[in-house]
């Protein structure tokens, strides 16, 4: 939906399964349009998409698209951003860190990219702007070679040519945001920033950089990296970098006592990589690739504070021993409150709808949707966002 100062809100489609463009339509008939009608039946309403490689294949068929851009009229919706980041299967089976391939070292990561924005630029209103986000290079455990960052970033500057040709054919203006994590590439905004810099090392005469690429700023995945929102967008806008969409979020938080230890067990899945920063008294940060490490480790339960890679639905109340990093969130809203045109694209994303323990969860996706809407819109209105 269309917010003050331009701004647009969606859902991310992640949090329902399908692989196949058939699933994925399916989902946005049986629950997308329910959220519709109970948080914005009566304006337009946005859509945060989710198509996997599969999905994007089949909407790359002309008649295919077409019955969707009918759909997309018929129920008053649009798309304006796109989640490229998992490129296969993301529900019901494991995911952990397969979700990181193909990475941006390779021509399939680089081809669905290229593929996607070729959708969006098709389905997006006119003149509306539209971003792809993705993952932020490779996951670092993948990473060997000087080789493959430099194919990274040859790759990623090769994206740029596309988007940029489709911005100046189309008429609207595109750009692709690398989504920071725990253990990437870029995981923190200080390696981001390093990384920009060798892109823009690699091709010092080429300025369209700045124009389409940026960063999805997810503030899950800043939080647990123990970044403070308001000096991290200043790290990132400081070094020239365009905040191609805000992803809001939220991570668990705990103090690791034994009691806090032996519940997280329940958040321990077998589907997703719940990266785990712990940070000790002398303010060191200790990095766990997934949860059961940092649950085996004695190391990590002498730590101050974990903050776990988990997304948590915004509005969950917050029962002891566990903590979210909404804090995080607001304050990003803070500073986009201070300056509006920092980014115009916002997008909920708690795709652990799945694995959610029962406690979290709200008696049905549709419910959870709303929820997470009416707290997200309390907050920006407070801010005059809305």
């Amino acid at each position: 939906m269309e917010l003050q100062h331009g701004l647009h809100l969606a859902y991310c489609t992640n949090i329902h399964r399908g692989e196949t463009w058939t699933e994925t339509f399916a989902a946005l008939n049986t629950h997308t349009l329910a959220v519709r009608a109970r948080v914005c039946p009566d304006r337009p309403f946005a859509l945060g998409l989710r198509l996997s490689r599969a999905a994007a294949r089949d909407l790359g068929d002309p008649a295919v698209r077409r019955e969707f851009r009918r759909w997309l009229n018929q129920h008053d919706c649009y798309v304006f951003t796109i989640n490229g980041f998992p490129y296969g299967p993301f529900h019901g089976a494991r995911v952990k860190e397969a979700v990181y391939q193909p990475d941006w070292t390779s021509p399939e990561r680089l081809a669905y990219t290229n593929q996607l924005f070729d959708l969006l630029s098709e389905l997006a209103p006119p003149g509306l702007a539209g971003s792809v986000s993705t993952l932020p290079g490779s996951f670092k455990a993948f990473l060997h070679r000087p080789e493959q960052a430099a194919a990274i970033r040859d790759n990623l500057w090769r994206c740029v040519e596309h988007v940029a040709r489709l911005s100046r054919t189309t008429g609207r203006p595109l750009h692709l945001g690398l989504e920071p994590e725990p253990l990437c590439l870029l995981e923190n905004t200080r390696e981001t920033a390093d990384f920009f810099t060798q892109l823009r090392a690699d091709r010092p005469q080429d300025d369209r950089l700045a124009e389409f690429l940026g960063v999805n700023y997810d503030t899950c995945h800043l939080a647990v990296e123990f970044e403070e929102p308001r000096a991290a967008l200043a790290r990132l806008r400081q070094a020239g970098i365009k905040i191609s969409k805000l992803h809001l979020s939220s991570a668990l938080k705990t103090i690791p006592t034994p009691t806090a230890r032996t519940a997280l067990r329940k958040f321990a899945d077998e589907v997703y990589l719940h990266q785990v920063v712990a940070r000790h008294p002398d303010g060191r940060l200790s990095f766990y690739q997934d949860l059961p490490d940092a649950l085996a480790d004695p190391i990590a339960a002498a730590a101050a504070e974990w903050r776990i890679h988990f997304h948590v639905p915004l509005q969950a109340p917050t029962v002891a021993p566990f903590a979210n990093t909404n804090d995080h969130l607001l304050g990003a809203l803070d500073v986009l409150a201070e300056n509006p045109g920092l980014c115009s694209h916002l997008e909920m994303e708690t795709y652990t709808w799945d694995v959610l323990p029962p406690e979290l969860k709200s008696r049905s996706v549709v419910d959870q949707l709303a929820a997470e809407y009416e707290y997200t819109l309390t907050h920006l209105a407070g801010r005059g966002l809305v």
